[in-house]
């Protein structure tokens, strides 16, 4: 993914090999050299920013889902006891529905 944004290797720096010109290596192609690993130290450099950047980002956005999962199993969990209020409500009203008929007789 990154690769195509890199102009060295490793290996290709490790087996750089300069001409050498009356006085030594010449100057310009060396600077060229240097100037390609600079791009590539400063890409480097740029890339793991980045993914450092999304690291954090995803690990913000894994903690907020997890969050989010433990609310709705809370919520799902409160949710369960629901029908078995809402039973007991029932069982309560069918209690005082006999209750009242024992109390004021079978008239309604």
């Amino acid at each position: 993914m990154y690769s195509d944004r890199f102009y060295l290797t490793p290996q290709e720096i490790l087996e750089k090999d300069f001409k050498i010109d009356a006085r030594g290596y010449r100057p310009q192609e060396v600077d060229k050299f240097l100037d390609m690993v600079i791009r590539d130290y400063t890409e480097y450099s740029n890339v793991i920013r980045k993914l450092e950047k999304d690291l954090k980002d995803l690990t913000d956005d894994n903690i907020k889902l997890k969050q989010e999962i433990r609310r709705l199993q809370d919520v799902a969990a409160s949710g369960s006891d629901a029908p078995s209020r809402s039973a007991s409500n029932v069982d309560l009203l069918k209690r005082i529905s006999q209750l009242e008929k024992v109390v004021y007789g079978n008239n309604e």
